[in-house]
């Protein structure tokens, strides 16, 4: 008896069915970018009509629940898209871990909690060939899916370590005191992190030959450099 062939998924059909998701996600980032305008819009007449607290609080959740579907939908487009890399020499990893943490000390916005966040660097030099954009963007997603895991009644302090592999040469950042146990889908067999945002940022970072792995305290980049010394 023979067995029937298995068959195989209609490409094209695959790929229309693609565009018009992503068609989809655009569309809906638009309108949740105008109900945020109308949100607002109403938190600032309550404010000068001095409403109650509570409908001032409301509002605000309102406004970040939005801000935080608006930056998913942003990154799933993100991550459908191919990426334009434009590396350049001599990029300085340290610099862009400095303005990750100046910008999530400054930004309230999305919800995220208010947490102090601390770079623990082992080294005086870590520079590569890098989309410094591109891999700022990586890092700041990062960032802030950690942040997210932190309880906001009783912030914990995050801290990103920079370290080099000495085996390989590598930079090893790792950002500790992330909590993705109670988080639904957190870590899977396949080590997917569970955020369309983690994975983005893994998909700018192995293009930069890179590799990122979850655990349930951390999430570890590797890097690589290209100012390793040789020594006598």
């Amino acid at each position: 008896m023979q067995t029937a062939p298995a068959k195989t998924p209609d490409s094209g059909g695959l790929e229309n069915l693609g565009r018009a998701t992503l068609q989809i996600v655009h569309d809906l980032k638009n309108q949740l970018n105008g109900l945020k305008l109308y949100a607002t819009f109403l938190r600032k007449r309550l404010e000068r009509e001095d409403q109650p607290p509570d409908e001032r609080e409301t509002l605000a959740k309102l406004i970040a629940g939005l801000d935080r579907a608006a930056k998913d939908l942003t990154a799933l487009m993100r991550y459908a898209r191919p990426l334009d890399l434009r590396p350049q020499s001599n990029v300085d990893l340290q610099r862009i871990i400095s303005s990750v943490i100046a910008d999530a000390a400054e930004r309230e916005t999305g919800g995220l909690p208010k947490v102090k966040i601390t770079a623990h660097i082992e080294g005086d030099s870590f520079t590569g060939e890098f989309d410094s954009a591109a891999l700022t963007e990586a890092i700041k997603a990062i960032t802030d899916d950690v942040r997210a895991t932190v309880s906001a009644k009783t912030p914990q302090p995050l801290s990103i370590g920079l370290s080099r592999v000495h085996e390989t040469g590598e930079a090893a950042l790792e950002w500790r005191g992330a909590n993705f146990s109670n988080r639904s889908g957190a870590l899977t067999t396949n080590n997917t992190c569970g955020t369309i945002h983690v994975e983005l940022a893994r998909k700018i970072i192995e293009a930069h030959g890179g590799t990122v792995t979850c655990e349930q305290d951390m999430i570890r980049v590797l890097l690589p450099l290209t100012n390793e010394k040789k020594k006598d």
